[in-house]
């Protein structure tokens, strides 16, 4: 089964970051057939040097879009998506690092099982190097179970998906929704009826830092959490309590010194 892998960087991503996260997807034990990257708005000479090292050494390996300005990550992969040759898209993100057999397994999955349109994976959270690794974090299972989980949280880990093309665009691809991107796509899809299933082991080195959840609390987070509970409400997938009791518990964590949520985010919501 041939496939895509779908990245965007921007001018903030680390350059040594960005070399690691791209020779873990050259060096699976199955290679995509092509890798689109997507450069939203100008990225810097390092980066652009570090891109031009892969594509003259793969030239028949790599799609690049460049964006002339910055238009934020969901515009950036709705762009992508469009731009993939083929049905079967694997996400990847700049500073993460794939395990060797991530896109293996994925594919195994869909050749035995056709009637799928998303597969992800639980992913090891590590700090400076994969040899560190701080936590966990789980998801679903099955398809009912995903779909009960999507009320309350994000089901999947985004940098370990793997969808189909034309599931994406039927659900009308990504959209600008600053952080929740992802969150608010996986739900149109669930909504239209499209199957998912996440693997019940690691297949991704998720990284982070001192700052990660840091930028997960504060007033513009919570509000952006209750943009997305109005979308949730409106699609029908929650009723009004549970409306109201999202609100209070996200935007209660959004707000909670970062000592604290940290200690959530790593005890207990993994």
């Amino acid at each position: 089964m041939k496939f895509s892998v779908l990245l965007s960087v921007y001018h903030k991503e680390k350059p040594h970051f960005l070399e690691k996260a791209v020779s873990s997807v050259i060096n699976q034990t199955v290679r995509p057939n092509e890798i689109v990257l997507v450069k939203d708005g100008p990225i810097g000479s390092k980066l652009n040097e570090v891109i031009k090292v892969f594509v003259e050494s793969y030239p028949d390996l790599f799609n690049i879009i460049e964006l002339k300005h910055n238009k934020g990550l969901g515009k950036a992969l709705s762009i992508g998506i469009n731009n993939c040759k083929y049905d079967l898209i694997a996400r990847m993100d700049t500073d993460d690092i794939a395990k060797k057999n991530r896109f293996e397994k994925q594919i195994e999955l869909f050749r035995k099982h056709p009637n799928l349109d998303i597969v992800g994976s639980w992913v090891d959270e590590f700090q400076d190097e994969i040899t560190n690794v701080l936590s966990k974090r789980k998801v679903p299972e099955t398809s009912k179970q995903i779909m009960e989980f999507s009320k309350k949280r994000n089901p999947f880990n985004h940098p370990t998906v793997m969808y189909k093309k034309k599931a994406v665009l039927e659900a009308g691809n990504y959209i600008d929704f600053y952080l929740n991107e992802d969150y608010y796509l996986w739900l149109r899809m669930l909504k239209k009826g499209f199957k998912g299933y996440n693997i019940q082991e690691s297949l991704l080195y998720f990284r982070v830092n001192s700052d990660t959840f840091k930028r997960r609390g504060g007033i513009k987070y919570a509000y952006q959490d209750i943009k997305l509970q109005n979308k949730i409400l409106k699609l029908g997938l929650i009723n009004k309590f549970e409306y109201i009791k999202n609100i209070i518990l996200r935007t209660t964590v959004r707000v909670l010194p970062n000592i604290i949520r940290q200690y959530i985010y790593k005890k207990l919501l993994r």
